[in-house]
């Protein structure tokens, strides 16, 4: 497969396992050819040496970097301190979120009539933000539908829980309102415990075993089973004992936010974003989810504050408990008057950029291949990658705006968007073998959200590819001379990326 030649320097040189430290030159006038500098300024090196303090960390703190934990402490100070070093303005935005872990094994049992032990992950799940402790007790149903689960409404009112016995574990089904509701007003009658069935009505995923989530910490313990399950412990005479080892509290985290300024603020345009989450999830260190996209950022931003200032203003965020849900950007969103948000010309997305059996997937903005486009100016976003891509002779292939990272709360209020991505879970196909190579039938992330999201989890060769198109892009955007997102007609930096167009096919 096609690497650029510095690609294969560096690939050549770790595989020998030579100490490799290449000198990044300085961005320099005139701002048409910042582009092409910044991607030969952010290098591989560069990445790899915030990804060993990343993981050294997470080693250092129990094996995670999330939210709410030691570790994303220390990586929110880590990135601030070096994007102060590089002269950004730094900003620490913290915001209260729900924290949620399994801190030891579960139980699930059936008491009476007949004495059954149930199986995690077979016969039941704890549900995440579930309380931790002991429920012992009789089995009450609540409000259930079993001959008519298409009109579930059970435990959604404070009403349905009337004469509900103190300390019996409530027996609920799944339909109409939040799990949340459901188990909060369960605790809230006094129940000692709760057993959040499915519905039952529709294919399997209204019937079989379920994972889900209340949303926020209640204080009992919470567990969903199947709609077989339910109807088994809905009879007379049921008693169960659930046992659950959670922390699941609202603690504090924060945003990570370096400001790059223009060189006159008078004649600049519009702020560019460029994002990428900090935090991993509780299981693992997340290296490549998302160390490749916090590392390749940090890089960027580095390297583009050594040089010329930039015609736009250039934003770095570094988003908290986006595992938990896209909070940390939600909450810089939200944070927002209708005036600032207005001074936001786009965003850059930066979400695993390191997969070991990578594919090289460019958000699809227009919307021609996935069905969903972002907003206005997000096509043209895509359209800058693809052409650095193809100018390279480098395949693409497009991935949908699935809501699945930090881009979401932007694309939600307008703000057009765009990014890359490495892949996660999804089984590699023939067709990105013939286009990326790697291993035909496994994950492109074999450890995505686990412990073995180390080090050794990462395809080198796609991080630098894909690191070059982010800086790239960030240096198009940067150096735009019309308000990024507001762009008409060719302007300086336009000219400067049309070289690299290609007839825009996915190859």
């Amino acid at each position: 497969m096609a690497r650029t030649p510095r690609a294969r320097l560096i690939a050549c040189a770790l595989t020998a396992g030579l100490s490799l430290t290449l000198a990044a030159p300085a961005i320099a006038a005139p701002p048409g050819g910042a582009p092409d500098r910044l991607t030969r300024a952010v290098t591989l090196p560069g990445i790899t040496e915030h990804l060993q303090a990343l993981q050294a960390i997470a080693t250092a703190n129990d094996g995670t970097r999330a939210s709410g934990t030691p570790g994303y402490t220390a990586s929110a100070d880590y990135v601030a301190e070096k994007l102060e070093a590089a002269g950004l303005r730094v900003t620490r935005q913290s915001f209260d979120f729900p924290f949620y872990r399994e801190t030891g094994p579960s139980a699930f049992e059936r008491t009476a009539p007949t004495p059954t032990t149930y199986a995690l992950d077979t016969d039941y799940l704890v549900m995440e933000y579930s309380g931790s402790g002991e429920a012992i007790g009789a089995v009450v149903a609540v409000d259930l539908s079993l001959a008519d689960p298409s009109t579930v409404t059970s435990g959604c009112e404070a009403s349905d829980f009337a004469d509900f016995p103190a300390g019996a574990i409530a027996l609920l089904q799944r339909g109409t309102c939040p799990f949340g509701d459901k188990a909060a007003n369960a605790e809230a009658a006094g129940a000692s415990g709760a057993i959040i069935m499915n519905q039952g009505n529709g294919g399997p995923d209204r019937t079989d075993l379920f994972g889900g989530t209340l949303g926020a910490p209640v204080g009992i313990p919470v567990v969903s089973v199947s709609f077989a399950l339910g109807g088994e412990l809905a009879q007379d005479g049921t008693a169960a004992r659930i046992s659950t080892q959670t922390e699941s509290q609202i603690r504090s985290t924060e945003n990570v936010i370096g400001d790059l300024a223009p060189r006159n603020a008078r004649k600049a345009g519009k702020t560019v974003v460029v994002g990428a989450h900090l935090d991993s999830v509780i299981d693992g260190p997340g290296i490549n989810d998302n160390g490749t996209g916090t590392s390749a950022i940090l890089e960027i931003a580095e390297q583009l504050a050594r040089g010329q200032k930039p015609v736009n203003p250039v934003r770095f965020g570094f988003w908290g408990a986006e595992e938990a849900g896209l909070l940390g950007s939600t909450h810089y969103v939200g944070s927002l008057t209708e005036a600032e948000l207005g001074q936001i010309g786009l965003n850059l997305n930066f979400d695993m950029l390191g997969s070991p059996n990578w594919a090289r997937l460019v958000y699809d903005g227009d919307g021609s291949d996935t069905g969903t486009a972002g907003p206005s100016f997000s096509g043209e976003i895509e359209q800058t990658f693809l052409s650095y891509f193809e100018g390279r002779g480098l395949a693409t292939q497009p991935t949908a705006f699935d809501g699945r990272s930090d881009y979401g709360p932007f694309i939600d209020v307008g703000i057009p968007a765009g990014g890359l991505f490495s892949g996660a879970e999804a089984i590699k196909t023939a067709e990105q073998v013939d286009l990326f190579g790697g291993v035909l039938g496994e994950a492109l992330d074999r450890c995505y959200h686990l412990a073995c999201d180390t080090l050794s989890n990462i395809g080198e060769t796609g991080l630098d590819q894909l690191s070059d198109g982010a800086a790239y892009a960030t240096a198009v955007y940067a150096f735009e001379r019309t308000s990024p997102g507001k762009a008409k007609g060719k302007t300086k930096a336009q000219k400067d990326r049309a070289e690299f167009r290609g007839p825009q096919r996915r190859r």
